[in-house]
Parts: structure tokens; C-alpha cells; sequence
């Protein structure tokens, strides 16, 4: 296992994309780029939001969720940050798109940082009105796409399974099932690689696990502070960790904690 980045803050949202790792550093309220060695490391855009993720749509646009003010963002050629759609509301989490442009987001029914007290989540499709799509998820977390853009997969972290939707035509969702049921495992940040096998990062279990449909666990990676999200770019798995301190603490993760990690994995992204 590599470290490509350390010392930063609270690191999530990695996205593989023109042979270069993007990820947000919610701490910081950047969004980043390096290389898969390494170096060059850039940062892209700066939004001081808390929760920061990203994902590409087609034609090569990053759009970035401004969970603060309730907004997604577009980054423009020459890198200005411009309104991409309104969300209606503060609150917003992880953000998916399938090839067609279909842009979904999800948020928890409650503030955990602010101490609120539990209310199941949702999954919204962000288009010329924002709407509901997808209800009664405990924590909605990471979301993915299948390559052949007919199913999103969401991780409900609180209910310890991940959940699959067929992706209509219009881009609703329908057919909701358990794709995997995880025992212990804690999902956030998901992928998929090229088997149709889906990684899961685990905060509190301090690893990143390979599971089939069904649950079955194919592989397990270990590390040393809580797994995040993840990425796979070609054979790398890109692993976004820190040291967890707890969700209504002044500071989430422990400061200079936040690294982003590299180990080589026997089958490719998607």
C-alpha cells in the first residue's frame, strides 16, 4: 500500500477521471487533483461547504455539491465555479451520474452533526425541478452507477447493506432491492469494478471490503484510521482515510490525519 497524499483533513469523494484521482478535502473546503504517483497534486475548485463531492458528467464537466447552500455547481474550461442547479435546500451528501447526464444526489432526514434527532434519508434526481426518487434510507451514503447506466446503487450505512434501483429511461428509479446485506460492515463511499463487484469503504471497521451480489465478501483491505471512500482507477484502489473523532466533535477527523492511500487490486474499475 501507497500513501499519494497525507496530512490533510476529512478526504472524500474520489473520482478516477482523465488519469488523474479528483477528491474533496471537506476540511479544507478543496477539491483536488493528483496523479497516481503522487505528485502534481492541484487544487481545482475551492467551496466552503460541509459535506464537498463531486462527479463528472458526460462532456467533461465536474459538478461539485454545495451542501451548504443547497446548489450544485459546474466548473467551467477555465475553472470558474458557476450554478449548475438549485437544490431547494442546505443538507446534501454523496452525488452520482450515469452516462446520459442523469444527476442524483441524497441527504440524510436529519442534521447528525447538529445533534438532530433520526429521520431516514433519501435519494433526489437533480434536474430542471429536483424530486424525490428514492425514500426511506437510513444514512444514505456512497452511490454508483453500473456501466451500462441501468442501476444505481446506494450504501445505507445505518441499515448495513447496499441497496440497488433500476435506472428508467426518464431517469426514475424503480425496483428497489438489497443488493448486498453486510452484517457488520458500515458503507460509505462505494464503486464498482469490471466483475460487477462493488467496494465499500468502512469508517469504523478501518477497511475497504470487495462483496458480490448477495454479500459475499471477496476481498478485504485493511488500514490503520477510518476508510472513507474509494476509487479504483485501472488496477489501483484509491482509498480516502483518516482518524475518525466522532460526528458532533469540533473536528470530525483528527487534524493532519487525512491521507489518500494506493494499493494495486487484481480486477479493474468498470
Amino acid at each position: 500500500m501507497r500513501i499519494l497524499v497525507d496530512g490533510r483533513g476529512l478526504l472524500e469523494s474520489p473520482r478516477w477521471h482523465g488519469g488523474r484521482l479528483y477528491f474533496a478535502d471537506w476540511s479544507a473546503g478543496e477539491v483536488l487533483a493528483v496523479a497516481p504517483d503522487g505528485g502534481g497534486t492541484e487544487v481545482v475548485a475551492r467551496v466552503d461547504s460541509l459535506p464537498l463531492c463531486i462527479a463528472w458528467l458526460p462532456g467533461d464537466r465536474l459538478i461539485v455539491v454545495d451542501s451548504r447552500r443547497g446548489r450544485l455547481l459546474r466548473r467551467e474550461p477555465g475553472g470558474a465555479l458557476v450554478p449548475h442547479a438549485e437544490l431547494g435546500r442546505p443538507g446534501w451528501n454523496d452525488i452520482a451520474a450515469d452516462g446520459r447526464g442523469n444527476i442524483y444526489v441524497n441527504g440524510a432526514g436529519f442534521d447528525p452533526m447538529a445533534g438532530q434527532e433520526f429521520a431516514p434519508g433519501a435519494v433526489f434526481r437533480a434536474a430542471d425541478v429536483v424530486l424525490p426518487v428514492a425514500d426511506d434510507i437510513a444514512f444514505p451514503n456512497g452511490m454508483a452507477v453500473t456501466p451500462d447506466d441501468r442501476t444505481l446503487i446506494v450504501a445505507d450505512s445505518y441499515r448495513h447493506h447496499l441497496l440497488a434501483f433500476d435506472i428508467g429511461p426518464d431517469g426514475a428509479l424503480a425496483n428497489r432491492r438489497v443488493w448486498a446485506e453486510l452484517g457488520t460492515g458500515v458503507p460509505d463511499g462505494i464503486c464498482i469494478d469490471a466483475e460487477g463487484a462493488v467496494w465499500y469503504a468502512d469508517v469504523p471497521n478501518r477497511c475497504c471490503v470487495r462483496v458480490a451480489a448477495g454479500g459475499a465478501e471477496l476481498q478485504r483491505v485493511a488500514v490503520d484510521r477510518g476508510a472513507f471512500a474509494c476509487a479504483l482507477g485501472g488496477s489501483t484502489l484509491f482509498i480516502t482515510a483518516a482518524r475518525w473523532q466522532g460526528m458532533t466533535a469540533a473536528q470530525m477527523v483528527e487534524p493532519g490525519s487525512g491521507q489518500v492511500l494506493a494499493v494495486e487490486v487484481a480486477v479493474p474499475n468498470a
